[in-house]
């Protein structure tokens, strides 16, 4: 009887360990960090889109987590050239966003060494319309990524930051409903539409923001990668997606 109750034990711990093992294995695929100058940093896989989200003070949870949702799924997508997500910020501390989350920021972007962004996606925050834009160092951080970015988008008043940096020239772009007036006053040459939800132009892409910015990302992913490939994420999201449902305008495509 002894006999049988080790070998029912031995048994039970491989099983567990099999059932651990395999948890271990799609906990590794959803999230990998390692440790770098004392903190941890996402692994940053090769053969990916590196897509970066600005974050500071004040940043708004939906205009961050919804495209940061969308794109953090493609790597459970087979056959496509999926996405590294990652956050930067000019601080190494704590980012509390408008709601009340604290984020740890991946990367940040006044000291470390930042892989090569591919994407960069700018989320509204509390001060995009004021004292954000008179960061410099931000503003500069911006204008750098452009230079070799395949696309920068903005979500809400995150437009506001591509246009203070200039990006939005000879552009058609968007942004917050309420404050398409307000840009149109401080950005008097820019080109800046209401009623449509998102703009593709060149390698910008601007939303109205909120529930909105999941279809802008959607749209990138559909870009990107098809039909069918943007219809699973959304799905997995439990989002009815279809493109010709969605008020958008595609000025130039590259």
């Amino acid at each position: 009887m002894k006999h049988i109750l080790s070998l029912f034990t031995i048994l039970l711990l491989v099983s567990c360990n099999s059932s651990e093992e395999k948890k271990e294995n799609s906990d590794n695929k959803m999230l990998k960090q390692v440790k770098h100058d004392a903190k941890y940093v996402p692994v940053i896989e090769p053969n990916h889109y590196n897509v970066g989200f600005l974050i500071m003070d004040g940043v708004f949870n939906t205009e961050l987590t919804a495209p940061f949702d969308i794109f953090q799924h493609t790597i459970f997508r087979d056959s496509i050239k999926p996405m590294n997500v990652f956050t930067v910020a000019n601080t190494d501390d704590t980012i509390m966003t408008f709601e009340g989350m604290r984020i740890l920021p991946d990367y940040n972007y006044t000291s470390d060494k930042l892989p090569k962004i591919d994407i960069l996606v700018v989320p509204s925050a509390e001060h995009h319309l004021d004292t954000d834009l008179d960061d410099k160092a931000m503003i500069a951080f911006v204008k750098h990524v452009a230079k070799e970015a395949q696309f920068i988008t903005s979500h809400c008043d995150g437009s506001f930051v591509l246009a203070q940096a200039g990006l939005l020239e000879n552009t058609v772009s968007t942004t917050f409903p309420s404050d398409i007036d307000t840009m149109r006053a401080r950005f008097p040459n820019l080109d800046i539409r209401k009623e449509v939800l998102f703009v593709h132009d060149g390698k910008y892409i601007t939303s109205a923001g909120g529930a909105k910015s999941f279809e802008a990302a959607l749209y990138l992913c559909e870009f990107l990668y098809g039909k069918e490939i943007a219809q699973s994420l959304a799905g997995g999201l439990v989002i009815d997606w279809k493109l010709e449902e969605v008020p958008h305008l595609i000025i130039n495509k590259e």
